[in-house]
């Protein structure tokens, strides 16, 4: 984890606090210190300082001020040293539920996206693989398991098939770029997915894989994507760290 020791950041930010507003003082000093970290103006390690002196600063009680950060304590966006002081953990990733890549949501919301990969390999597709991307079973497919990061923290296990042949999936350009992105700058135009979400506990591979412990909630997601032809052109089955991240969507009431 990187250590931004740095006891003045948060005066660096602007807080606009609506005191006539019926919205808690806590609560919208809360958001806004989550909206920070969340965006990277507080990163991982950042210590947000004294509290009296903050409170000072933003005009509002201590109690106030405490109150705020105790919401994001239990959220588990912060925590609370003895001898250091309150600290940034890391922020939740939270994922438009669309058709986009995780690294390019990564990068836009500013949390440092990094990527490993554990395995690159063509190899013979099974049924489930065969009948996902529409192909023969057996027939060869390109295996690429990654570990995504964020702020030099695993967020997520990627394990992506994709039609042997259909790009060059070098190991260097997928650790420095995400898959989409490679599709598209060799003119492959994602148009649609059929996916399913769901959750389950991790096994003890997947808890060291993510730095998580035995049995801590996972997030599932089963995605097939296909090209403006219907093509398929990719199959993924991801694991995503509960603690770290979260599916975000609009609902809308039919007419």
């Amino acid at each position: 984890m990187s250590r931004h020791r740095n006891p003045v950041t948060p005066a660096r930010l602007d807080f606009a606090l609506d005191r006539n507003s019926p919205v808690p003082l806590y609560y919208q000093l809360a958001q806004q210190l989550e909206h920070a970290i969340e965006h990277g103006a507080l990163g991982p390690g950042s210590l947000l300082g004294n509290e009296i002196e903050f409170a000072g600063r933003l005009g509002l009680s201590r109690p106030t001020v405490r109150q705020a950060i105790q919401s994001l304590v239990d959220k588990g966006l912060l925590v609370r040293r003895r001898g250091i002081g309150t600290q940034v953990v890391h922020s939740q990733v939270k994922r438009p539920l669309e058709l986009s890549s995780l690294y390019d949501d990564l990068e836009t919301a500013g949390q440092n996206p990094a990527t490993r990969v554990l395995r690159n390999e063509v190899r013979p597709a099974s049924a489930e693989v065969a009948a996902a991307l529409g192909l023969a079973e057996g027939g060869d497919v390109h295996h690429i398991e990654r570990l995504r990061l964020a702020h030099g923290q695993p967020v997520a296990f990627l394990s992506n098939h994709v039609p042997a042949g259909l790009l060059d999936l070098g190991t260097a350009r997928l650790e420095s770029t995400g898959l989409y992105r490679m599709m598209r700058a060799v003119g492959i135009t994602l148009h649609s997915a059929r996916q399913s979400v769901s959750a389950r506990s991790a096994t003890a591979q997947e808890a060291e894989r993510l730095a998580e412990h035995e049995g801590a909630a996972l997030l599932t997601m089963r995605r097939t994507a296909y090209d403006d032809t219907g093509r398929a052109v990719e199959y993924g089955t991801h694991i995503y760290r509960a603690s770290r991240y979260a599916f975000e969507f609009q609902l809308l009431v039919r007419p």
